[in-house]
């Protein structure tokens, strides 16, 4: 009699244990219409092996389509009003601050890397940028370190050294595709050299903020990673690739960013100054989006009535949907401590800012293109395995890609 398969616990999934290198990949900004164009145009053809021979799907990430919320939900595999982190960025009213959501503190479950971890198996997690590093690596006994840093790592706080000399690669610029390549490089070279049960790797969005699918340099960076993917799976691994997020254009029909500045908005609506509208894209790397979003969230006065500003701005032209702190709770699945009295979604062409003179956009080279909306919710999610035991008729969300790849797909 067969003995069960070993498994592992989080956050009230069960997990089994690998039975080979198992990589779950999350490429930022991954619109799925990149991977259509790009293998339309014969540039991927692993993806176009894996989506014929194995699973492609499109799946739904959490609002805000942001990078935080979704890349800890991806590793956790619940959503913000589980883990809590419900942006990039939020309003702590205790200490009266805006504060930046990357310090492990802010978590409120373990992740399902760090409870393998402790379940035995080897896990290894490179990120792009160093903003994840320490939210994805919380309690993780294994390797954890970004490219940004890369030349940083150390044995005994990443649990890896000389990572330069590994990945042959000199340590890239953080607005580049290099810091992507250097992400997949480095996990090509620890399946080659360490091995791991559970591999995470995850990139940034700099190509997918200033290149719309089809172009040049879209497809250029779809081919790159192809490549990455066809070496990982002939060194014998089960690949899982999903997105934190989708990626838009936000420019009006000129070219130019179409901007609802909502604070400013408000200000002159109401006639009043003590109004916050928190940007939870806002982190320190604006330089290709300048801040904007398309997802606010509203502290208003207390004498203030809510519902009659939130009606005011469903009928807004650019404005996708506004609603009450309960409704975001219930509908978006969002901790109700760390949002406002209102949750404000722009539509599929608009971004959301602050007030004009907040958001530094000279460093846009290109029409302004950002996420953050229901607009950017659908992102791919695909097996380089089958899953024939797989309910296609369930809702399925970018954070169930660790059980698509360990529980269906080895």
């Amino acid at each position: 009699m067969l003995a069960p398969p070993k498994t592992f616990s989080a956050n009230g999934r069960n997990y089994r244990f690998p039975t080979q290198p198992t990589v779950v990949v999350c490429v930022d900004g991954c619109e799925p219409d990149y991977l259509a164009q790009a293998v339309a145009a014969g540039r991927m053809p692993w993806m176009q092996r894996t989506l014929a021979q194995g699973l492609g799907l499109r799946a739904d990430c959490v609002i805000p389509s942001f990078t935080n919320p979704n890349n800890v939900s991806i590793v956790t595999g619940v959503p913000p009003s589980v883990h809590g982190i419900s942006g990039n960025y939020f309003w702590d009213r205790d200490s009266g601050k805006e504060v930046m959501m990357n310090d492990p503190q802010w978590l409120r479950c373990p992740t399902l890397l760090a409870q393998a971890s402790k379940a035995s198996l080897s896990v290894a997690v490179v990120t792009a940028k160093d903003k994840l590093r320490t939210l994805l690596g919380h309690g993780l006994q294994g390797i954890c370190f970004s490219a940004e840093h890369a030349d940083a790592a150390r044995l005994d706080t990443h649990g890896i050294d000389d990572v330069l000399a590994l990945v042959g690669r000199p340590k890239p610029s953080v607005y580049s595709a290099d810091l992507s390549e250097f992400v997949f490089a480095a996990g090509v070279r620890l399946v080659q050299t360490r091995r791991p049960d559970l591999l995470y790797l995850s990139t940034t969005d700099y190509v997918q903020h200033k290149h719309a699918p089809g172009t040049p340099a879209a497809n250029d960076f779809y081919a790159m990673l192809d490549g990455y993917m066809a070496q990982l799976e002939a060194l014998g691994c089960v690949i899982a690739l999903t997105a934190d997020h989708g990626m838009h254009a936000k420019t009006g029909m000129d070219g130019t960013p179409q901007v609802i500045y909502l604070q400013t908005w408000l200000q002159t609506f109401l006639q009043r100054e003590d109004v916050r509208v928190i940007l939870p894209i806002t982190d320190p790397y604006v330089v290709h989006h300048g801040a904007l979003g398309s997802f606010a969230t509203v502290y208003l006065p207390a004498d203030v009535s809510a519902k009659s500003v939130c009606e005011t701005l469903r009928h807004m032209q650019g404005i996708d949907t506004a609603m009450l702190r309960t409704e975001a709770v219930s509908k978006l699945e969002l901790p109700a401590d760390r949002i406002g009295d209102l949750v404000v979604i722009a539509d599929r062409f608009t971004a959301l800012g602050t007030s004009r003179e907040r958001h530094d956009l000279s460093g846009l080279d290109a029409p302004l293109r950002s996420h953050g909306g229901r607009g950017e919710q659908s992102v791919p999610l695909i097996v380089n395995r089958p899953a024939p035991a797989l309910d296609r008729s369930r809702r399925l969300r970018n954070f169930d890609v660790f059980d698509l790849a360990l529980n269906y797909a080895q």
